[in-house]
Formats: C-alpha cells, structure tokens, sequence
C-alpha cells in the first residue's frame, strides 16, 4: 500500500470558504491520489458572513467503509 504525502494520516477533511479556491484545494487531493469520503457539507459563517465548507478525503489505499 502507498503512503499519503509526507507519510500522512490517510483520513483529511478540507475545510474553507466555499469559493474557487476551496474547489482548487479539493482537486489538487484528487490529482494527488486522494479520494472522495461522504458528501461535501455547507454551513453560513454568520461572524464571517460567508459559507463554509468542508469535504473529507481518504487516501486511494485506505480501507474504510
């Protein structure tokens, strides 16, 4: 089994403003060998007044269910 980047955990939840940037971040994980975990979460930063997201990723060889 290959090892996430810098010998990671193979569970990481991105998290972020939900804008391009945010959808960069997760498609960089999926170039790099990450995968989609569950669906993407939103939720309104009221202090901030914008709205959050988050998405967990899996590394490609991790055995969860």
């Amino acid at each position: 089994m290959s090892s996430p980047p810098d010998d990671g955990p193979i569970y990481r939840l991105l998290t972020g403003r939900d804008d391009r940037a945010f959808c960069d971040r997760v498609s960089q994980a999926l170039e790099q060998g990450w995968r989609l975990y569950g669906s993407p979460s939103l939720c309104w930063d009221e202090a901030g007044d914008y709205m959050k997201a988050a998405q967990a990723v899996v590394w490609k060889d991790a055995d969860v269910t």
